[in-house]
């Protein structure tokens, strides 16, 4: 099987769609994705407990459990190590590379919309890597998830350009405070500066991170190309973003990134598919065709049909 470093490669990324059930995973499987994650909202919520409070761990190593005979590389979403310290996060990620994991995720966010300090989420990956060196960290850090509110919450985004928090934006440019930054004679939308905060602040973090062992680094809600170019120049990892509405694999591939995630996507694009097939047939409209059929399913997700992509004879 590839290896899964071998396919994070800056300029070419690895698009790595995300699945939450057995069915979901068989079926991208046999679509020929080499790589798929899991997503911890499509987990928990199918599961109806809330997703980024740890809630969904047993369900989250169910699941893993039953993927590891899928002839495809997983990398698991585990949030923000389901409330455990360096010792339990280790345990778990040497529980999910013997269940077949090649790759973990691990976010610095945490329950009640706040960063954990960075020091902190390094004990964590380094206790993953000292526990199973060969399993992919891919280290999440959720400043552009957050925002700068919960950031600057947090201790305040530091950068040589400026501080945020306590509602503004300090630095030698200016200050920004009710949303204008005021400063040599410019006037610049407090956005742009917030922005120019939170990117310091992701690479900040992400450093640390790859100095404590992560292999890879995920910046959810990264959108801009010079915050996305500059996260790819500063770091020496697989920079991992997160595909945005309107975003496609031809401009991110271009300003260097390495991983592209569909995250919780196609899970609400199919809660959303099945609800608009209701409605359509509640309107008297037919019901659509094409789609795989129940034998087909039935036996992809009880791995008696491995390789048919679903709807394809």
């Amino acid at each position: 099987m590839t290896d899964f470093r071998a396919l994070h490669v800056p300029g070419d990324p690895l698009l790595l769609p995300n699945a939450w059930d057995v069915a979901s995973a068989a079926a991208l499987a046999a679509a020929g994705f080499p790589a798929i994650g899991t997503t911890s909202l499509g987990v928990a919520a199918a599961h109806g407990l809330p997703d980024g409070r740890g809630a969904g761990r047993d369900e989250t190593l169910a699941l893993v459990r039953r993927l590891g005979r899928l002839p495809v590389l997983l990398t698991v979403d585990v949030e923000g190590g389901f409330g455990g310290g360096p010792d339990a996060v280790a345990d778990l990620a040497a529980y999910l590379a013997a269940a077949g994991a090649v790759g973990i995720n691990i976010e610095d966010g945490r329950a009640g919309g706040h960063l954990a300090p960075a020091a902190e989420q390094a004990a964590l990956i380094t206790a993953i890597k000292n526990r199973v060196p060969d399993l992919f960290v891919n280290a999440r850090t959720d400043t552009h998830w957050l925002g700068s509110s919960r950031v600057a919450g947090s201790g305040g985004v530091a950068g040589s350009r400026g501080v945020v928090g306590q509602g503004g934006v300090a630095g030698s440019g200016g200050v920004v405070g009710r949303g204008r930054v005021a400063g040599s004679g410019r006037v610049e939308e407090a956005g742009q500066v917030e922005e120019v905060g939170l990117v310091e602040e992701a690479v900040r973090r992400a450093l640390v991170y790859v100095e404590a062992g992560a292999d890879g680094v995920f910046v959810p809600g990264l959108a801009g190309d010079d915050s996305i170019r500059t996260l790819t120049a500063a770091l020496g990892v697989p920079v991992n973003v997160l595909l945005l509405p309107g975003m496609a694999l031809p401009r991110l591939a271009a300003l260097g990134v390495a991983r592209v995630s569909t995250g919780s996507m196609l899970f609400r694009a199919a809660l959303g598919a099945a609800v608009a097939v209701a409605r359509s047939v509640a309107r008297g409209e037919p019901g659509p065709g094409g789609l795989p059929g129940y034998a087909e399913i039935d036996a992809l997700a009880t791995g008696k049909q491995a390789g048919k992509q679903p709807g394809k004879q």
